[in-house]
């Protein structure tokens, strides 16, 4: 693949597939990644004429902990976003769970910063997003926050066992349909509809795990 990239940008032509001859082309690429080219290039993984023909204007965005001034425009931005989508009505973050954006590393970046935002829009039931709406962010960085649907300590679930150790994910799991059926008063539709999933894939998690539930 880095033959036939290199010959595109140098020669200007491809090879279709099925093709008789080349394909002459005139393109202006640009492209992205997050891997140490030249240490690839050191290591013999990556062809130096192809690095030094795709580094002609490079252009270094640093990793967002090293930006971290760009984490609450960029959430806010994510919750106006996704609250659309979802129809839920956030508005924004309380002080403490953007204590916990700022405070953490993002070794996914944006993308991951964006799925942190989801997880937690699509959980929410109030209309800003709590600490308690961001639970592995906290546990990851050594915070005993409890994952609740409510956004407090009423109904949470813990991940971890009486001996401290993370619990399984069927056991969470299963634990959170169970809050979902209690709170939303076994109404099944609802609780699929607010766990993510579809009312058929609940009823077999239900029936798998030998939850009791109206039928």
């Amino acid at each position: 693949m880095q033959v036939k990239l290199l010959r595109a940008i140098q020669e200007g032509e491809v090879d279709p597939v099925g093709a008789r001859a080349p394909v002459k082309v005139d393109i202006r690429l640009i492209s992205a990644t997050n891997r140490d080219l030249q240490q690839q290039v050191a290591d013999g993984t990556f062809r130096e004429d192809l690095f030094y023909r795709l580094n002609v204007f490079p252009i270094h965005i640093p990793p967002l902990r090293d930006r971290r001034h760009d984490i609450a425009p960029l959430s806010e931005h994510f919750i106006a976003k996704l609250a659309a989508t979802e129809g839920k009505v956030v508005r924004g973050l309380s002080d403490d769970a953007l204590d916990l954006l700022l405070g953490f590393d993002w070794p996914g970046n944006v993308r991951q910063l964006e799925n942190a935002i989801f997880r937690a829009v699509v959980l929410c039931d109030g209309d800003e997003l709590r600490l308690s709406d961001f639970p592995q962010i906290a546990q990851s960085m050594g915070m005993d926050t409890p994952m609740s649907l409510n956004g407090g300590g009423e109904g949470a679930l813990s991940a971890l066992n009486a001996e401290g150790d993370v619990r399984t994910l069927n056991a969470m799991e299963a634990d959170m349909i169970r809050l979902a059926i209690d709170r939303y008063d076994g109404q099944m539709t609802e609780v699929a509809r607010r766990l993510g999933i579809g009312r058929s894939t609940l009823y077999r998690k239900v029936a798998e795990f030998g939850i009791e539930a109206a039928s």
